[in-house]
């Protein structure tokens, strides 16, 4: 499809609009007409709306009911981002209007809340610029990986490995992998985290990185970080963070000064916007000094007449990771967010979700096994051991849960506690929730000590005996 553009059209107000910014129709090519109507089912404006109507009382969301999953951090997403979403401004825009040309009415204004939020991330973080183009966590991580590998060939380093703990999500040995990396997998110490004795094992002049979530998928912080960090860089390795739980630390910890050199950031996670079902999703990657050559293009500069452009004259960068500048709507919502709070609001974010995970911790450790009894950060790891010993799994803890009203929490990851069940409140939960969730824990502990059974039938109060997931996934019935 080609766009024609007006030659400066006269805007609302009488005002005249500069040449080549809006397009005023489409040429499209006859091929691509119908030969025919679309046969599209005739009902009722009533109809419609009953039928979305009950598809959203079907669904389980942040807006009805307690999230508790640990590691995605499934916090409510205040309404505000989605209000500022929908302004006609933005909503109008198409990546494709111009950008370059000084005095673009259009777009100076999406162009800006990228290059502000760009610059909210590095004062958070301490790197020193970011870019905005991963269009999620994983994605960030392979961005990031590529560009580790484009440092190490710009110094002309051999470098074969990347270490990596084996707490850690399972994107990050897939992202190393992708990039051409052997992985070293570390094995976590009696405190939960990768110690530095077992890692100086695994450190030599091959290390090309090392990948770590801080704090770890335990929620434990790792009070060696920095002297690991020290002997990365000995070798010419480069420290990454997996910034995925970077609600626990937000306003709190930098992670550029405590040793790492590049990171990518969740913005649907600790920025309040929304994910799930596979997206929306926004992963930013922020990197040192030293790194930002090889970011990708292009990137938002501001410009000495305040206005701003993309800068696509970068050399050293490997390239394009996405189409066009990021996913849009999710760094808008994020903008909101970040400005809704400001920064004593986000210390107040990472300081409420500690507390919650920890006064989870203390209310259920007697109940269920605590593999590590340590202060956590945002969430909380505990183990259905106990519970197995009267034949009772993570599992069947999870879907009994489903009977009190609450949505299961992780199970099985990280792969290193046996029965898993990993707890994450977030901060947004109220007191109330919180102990009505607790409670209910109590009582199902209660129940996998007493009545077993009960527990290997639930979910009892779903239309079905029993959830299935397997078969959910592979024998999905899509019938309304």
């Amino acid at each position: 499809m080609k766009l024609i553009f007006n030659k400066g059209a006269q805007g609302r107000r009488g005002v005249k609009l500069p040449e080549l910014d809006v397009p005023n129709k489409a040429e499209i090519p006859e091929k691509l007409f119908r030969k025919s109507p679309a046969r599209l089912p005739e009902v009722s404006e009533m109809e419609v709306i009953r039928h979305f109507i009950e598809l959203s009382e079907n669904n389980f969301g942040v807006d009805t009911n307690f999230y508790p999953l640990g590691s995605c951090t499934m916090k409510y997403n205040p309404k505000i981002g989605e209000e500022v979403a929908r302004y006609n401004g933005f909503t109008a825009l198409h990546p494709l209007l111009p950008q370059l040309r000084p005095g673009g009415l259009l777009t100076q204004g999406a162009l800006q809340v990228i290059y502000e939020t760009e610059q909210f991330l590095s004062e958070l973080t301490g790197m020193a610029e970011f870019t905005m183009q991963p269009l999620a966590g994983a994605h960030g991580e392979l961005t990031g990986i590529m560009i580790i590998a484009a440092y190490h060939k710009a110094k002309g380093n051999k470098k074969t490995k990347v270490i990596i703990p084996d707490s850690a999500h399972g994107t990050n040995p897939a992202s190393a992998a992708i990039a051409g990396y052997r992985v070293e997998s570390v094995p976590s110490n009696e405190h939960g985290v990768m110690g530095y004795r077992e890692f100086m094992k695994v450190l030599d002049n091959e290390v090309a990185a090392v990948m770590l979530t801080c704090p770890n998928t335990l929620g434990l912080f790792n009070p060696e970080i920095k002297k690991i960090a020290d002997k990365v860089h000995e070798v010419d390795a480069l420290m990454y963070c997996d910034g995925a739980n970077l609600n626990a630390i937000l306003g709190k910890s930098k992670p550029a000064s405590i040793g790492f050199d590049l990171m990518h950031v969740n913005l649907h996670k600790t920025f309040g916007t929304p994910h799930g079902g596979g997206g929306p999703g926004a992963g930013p990657v922020g990197v040192k000094e030293k790194l930002k050559k090889f970011l990708p293009i292009s990137l938002v500069i501001k410009r000495r007449d305040g206005t701003y452009a993309l800068e696509y004259e970068r050399p050293s960068s490997i390239g394009y990771v996405a189409p066009f500048y990021g996913n849009f709507g999710v760094i808008l919502k994020a903008y909101t967010y970040i400005l809704s709070l400001g920064g004593e609001g986000l210390k107040k974010v990472s300081e409420n979700a500690v507390l919650n995970a920890n006064y989870i911790k203390e209310k259920l450790k007697t109940h269920y096994h605590l593999p590590y009894d340590r202060t956590c950060m945002h969430e909380c790891v505990f183990s259905a051991s106990r519970q197995m010993k009267k034949g009772v799994h993570a599992i069947d803890i999870a879907k009994r849960l489903i009977d009190y009203g609450f949505h299961p929490p992780t199970v099985y990851f990280p792969l290193i506690v046996e029965e898993a069940m990993m707890i994450e409140p977030t901060e947004t939960e109220s007191k109330e929730t919180i102990d009505a969730f607790i409670e209910a824990m109590i009582k199902i502990a209660e129940e996998a000590e007493k009545n077993p059974d009960l527990l290997h039938s639930a979910p009892v109060s779903t239309p079905i005996s029993r959830l299935d997931e397997t078969a959910a996934a592979r024998e999905m019935d899509l019938r309304v």
